[in-house]
């Protein structure tokens, strides 16, 4: 089942059970997947990538949007964002703890040979690879720069 048919299944789920924050993330994700079929002017389905890239963007905007109503002492604000983060995360893979990404981020360096700050675009570019959908770019991020640090 793609991803678009999932989205339509918990919309019609959301608006059974009137769930406005479900309903108002799904119409987002939905929103967006049409934005970009329409924008590559093909009717082919997306690739599990393009799906994971897209529903990582859209937890990121809503984190950030919550980030900064919470600096502006906006908690009325920032608590839907994160509601919508809950739902709009259920549609991707299980995410890595920092545990489980620094090993994998040590491996990268085995392999690579990496021994310094210098050497982090080489080890950035792999594990963001490998972690794709996995782990969050920041926290790829945070594990290079201890580990090589």
């Amino acid at each position: 089942m793609s991803l678009q048919e999932k989205i339509m299944d918990k919309m019609k789920e959301a608006m059974k059970t009137k769930d406005k924050v479900a309903l108002e993330s799904l119409r987002a994700i939905k929103s967006e997947l049409l934005l970009i079929q329409t924008k590559s002017a093909s009717s082919s389905e997306l690739t599990e990538d393009e799906e994971i890239k897209l529903l990582q963007k859209l937890v990121k905007q809503r984190k950030d949007s919550a980030a900064i109503y919470k600096d502006q002492g906006r908690n009325d604000l920032a608590e839907p964002e994160l509601a919508q983060v809950e739902v709009i995360s259920q549609f991707l893979p299980i995410q890595m703890n920092d545990e489980e990404v620094k090993k994998v981020v040590a491996e990268i360096i085995k392999t690579v040979g990496a021994t310094s700050m210098k050497d982090m675009g080489k080890v950035m570019g792999l594990a963001s690879a490998q972690l794709a959908g996995k782990a969050d770019g920041k926290a790829i991020s945070l594990a290079v720069k201890e580990l090589l640090g």
